[in-house]
């Protein structure tokens, strides 16, 4: 039975407790102070005041399994609060500092980073007081097979060697991002899974070039979505995460939880969605009637909150399995609610949208913004085909016995 612990429980309300109280209000203010901006990627004071809000209510690292750096909840306990800040994507999940990709990269720094990592990296990392980006995908190659990745990464006397060019480094054009996580291939001629090593690289190091940000659906999302080139950037061997030849198993390491927190965040933006549905559809009147009161808004009404609850089962399920048997056990779970949650709350918020007219693909609702999110995250992390095709893969094994 999935069934939330008290201290789950307590959690929850604390969370709401805060977005009702300090979240919520702080929308219209962040909206006015980035528009404020000479750049879209700034830091608005409005963010910090609520990090500093949650760090002193005890709000801060929720994402952190363990207990030296973070309240230690488990991934079914963590998973509600989760769902809580994808309401307020945009200022919600960095304020409690667990927003994507600095959770992941802080999970790789405490299991795979060295002691001087932790210190330089991690500890500012979960103080919040930098930010970091992880650079594995390549525009020349399918990087959704991470084993196509080229980027060169030679062996000589004094380091590595990089070369090559990145794209989709999120949080890169962060203006607090100090260091890149980066993945390439230390030994062509290996076992295929055995080619690729991950680096710590810091974003200022020479040869590192942020080309440019990369506009998603026409957002210039404020953590940025970079292009970076690098040219002889060279990095100490000391500064390799776990080994020659780690850098696939890191990737699957890494991503397993990533992706699940990205779909806990999807059913909060989809249950925000419906809200905003079922608010507008209550206040809007066509022909001498709410739009409530037509049945194709009543089945999408009907259908949106079907859909969510199962997509939030799915989730809990997936975190369960993941508490219980590990990541690895877990993962068809992990890939099935990949699949599941980005497409559901497409489904809602385009239903949404439909029902807020013409306002609703405008930037006077959240519904426009949440919506490209929401489509991008059908390829963050690995597009849905290739988690099918895991899914299909593992389903003919049975069969095949």
């Amino acid at each position: 039975m999935l069934e939330i612990s008290e201290r789950g429980r307590e959690y929850q309300e604390r969370l709401n407790a805060f977005m009702d109280d300090f979240v919520y209000p702080a929308e219209p203010i962040y909206s006015e102070q980035m528009a404020a901006a000479a750049s879209p990627h700034t830091q608005p004071q409005i963010l910090e005041d609520l990090k500093a809000e949650a760090k002193k209510q005890g709000l801060w690292n929720l994402f952190h399994p363990h207990p030296e750096w973070g309240p230690g909840l488990t991934n079914l306990e963590y998973a509600p609060l989760a769902e809580i800040t994808g309401r307020s994507m945009e200022i919600a999940p960095e304020a409690i500092n667990c927003n994507a990709p600095d959770t992941g990269n802080m999970e790789v720094f405490t299991v795979f980073g060295t002691d001087e990592h932790k210190e330089k990296y991690l500890r500012p990392l979960l103080e919040g007081k930098i930010a970091s980006a992880f650079a594995m995908t390549e525009p020349a190659v399918a990087s959704s097979d991470a084993t196509n990745v080229e980027m060169s990464m030679e062996r000589t006397d004094d380091g590595f060697v990089l070369n090559g060019r990145k794209w989709f480094a999120s949080n890169a054009m962060h203006p607090n991002c100090r260091v890149l996580i980066v993945m390439g291939k230390t030994d062509p001629s290996a076992e295929v899974h055995r080619q690729q090593s991950m680096l710590v690289v810091p974003i200022d190091a020479p040869g590192v070039t942020v080309v440019r940000n990369l506009p998603v659906y026409g957002y210039a999302d404020r953590e940025g979505h970079a292009e970076i080139v690098f040219e002889n950037v060279l990095v100490p061997f000391k500064d390799i995460l776990k080994g020659e030849g780690e850098g696939f198993a890191i990737s699957q390491a890494r991503l397993g939880p990533g992706r699940i927190h990205h779909c806990m965040r999807a059913i909060g933006a989809a249950e925000r969605a419906l809200e905003l549905m079922v608010g507008r559809a209550e206040s809007r009147v066509t022909f001498g009637e709410k739009l409530s009161s037509r049945s194709n808004i009543q089945d999408w009404i009907a259908e949106s909150r079907i859909e969510i609850d199962q997509a939030r089962l799915l989730t809990l399920h997936a975190a369960d399995m993941m508490d219980k048997y590990g990541n690895k056990v877990a993962k068809n779970e992990i890939a099935e609610i990949k699949v599941v949650a980005p497409t559901m709350a497409l489904k809602v918020i385009d239903r949404a949208v439909q029902v807020h007219g013409g306002g609703g693909v405008t930037e006077d609702f959240p519904l426009a913004r949440m919506w490209a999110h929401m489509r991008t995250l059908r390829l963050a992390d690995g597009p849905d085909e290739v988690h099918k095709r895991s899914i299909a893969r593992n389903e003919i094994k049975k069969y095949r016995g």
